[in-house]
């Protein structure tokens, strides 16, 4: 054995693995917090089984599982890149977590990387799962799988933005509040389970310009009746995602 083959090599290891190493912690942390899963998997698998097996809500012709399929696909993303993220960086914010990252050798802006790739393996997981729930209860999708993903890229863009915002501009205990209310009211009022023509007219343009509005109904147009590529609510998505990631990046305190 030579001379120095133990010798220690200080320094920072290179960007990409600390990236992967931070995400792949992000994700694990995330996996494990049983309010996080009850957000991201067991409320839309949940709701995704009762609605499509018991006629509660009129979801118009055809399968109930056609219509719910592609809205609790939509709060699934909701969940995972909006709420879920929202609370948990709240708190790692409260607590001096990010504070302290912040001050490590990895950059800020791949913490935000990381943590945006471990929202992305957790929404692969949520897909995978609800799709597979979804075929099992008869669910026959049409349409482009690149359009659905578009779709799902921009959705999640729009939420993580909001969601970020959100933690980094008010207190952890007022982000859990306000992160919970609107997932509840999107919920209700965001076309997921309800569909937007059972609104008063007044209030309907109004609610197709939300976030989870404009991702559900435009996974409909392609899954469920085989649209090309539903623009105007890509357009609505693309401006939540500018609107959203820009002012985070301008108003999000790491302290």
């Amino acid at each position: 054995m030579s001379a120095g083959t133990y010798t220690p090599r200080p320094g920072a290891a290179p960007l990409p693995r600390m990236i992967a190493a931070q995400a792949a912690l992000e994700t694990r942390m995330l996996l494990r917090n049983g309010e996080q899963l009850l957000l991201t998997v067991i409320i839309p698998t949940l709701l995704l089984v009762l609605f499509s097996a018991v006629d509660i809500v009129d979801t118009g012709a055809g399968e109930s599982v056609d219509f719910l399929a592609p809205g609790v696909l939509a709060l699934a993303v909701m969940s995972t890149a909006f709420t879920g993220q929202a609370i948990a960086t709240g708190f790692e914010r409260r607590y001096g977590v990010l504070k302290r990252l912040g001050a490590s050798p990895l950059p800020r802006w791949a913490l935000m990387t990381a943590k945006t790739l471990s929202v992305l393996v957790t929404e692969v997981l949520q897909i995978v799962l609800l799709t597979a729930i979804a075929f099992a209860l008869g669910w026959s999708p049409e349409g482009s799988p690149l359009s659905a993903l578009l779709l799902l890229v921009l959705g999640t863009a729009a939420f993580s933005g909001l969601g970020l915002l959100m933690a980094g501009t008010l207190k952890a205990e007022a982000t859990l509040a306000a992160a919970n209310l609107v997932f509840l009211l999107l919920l209700v009022g965001g076309g997921v389970i309800v569909p937007l023509d059972k609104f008063p007219d007044a209030v309907q343009s109004v609610l197709g310009l939300l976030p989870v509005s404009a991702l559900s109904e435009g996974l409909r147009d392609v899954l469920q009746h085989g649209a090309s590529m539903p623009w105007a609510q890509a357009g609505i998505l693309a401006v939540w995602a500018v609107l959203g990631l820009g002012a985070a990046a301008r108003f999000f305190r790491w302290e």
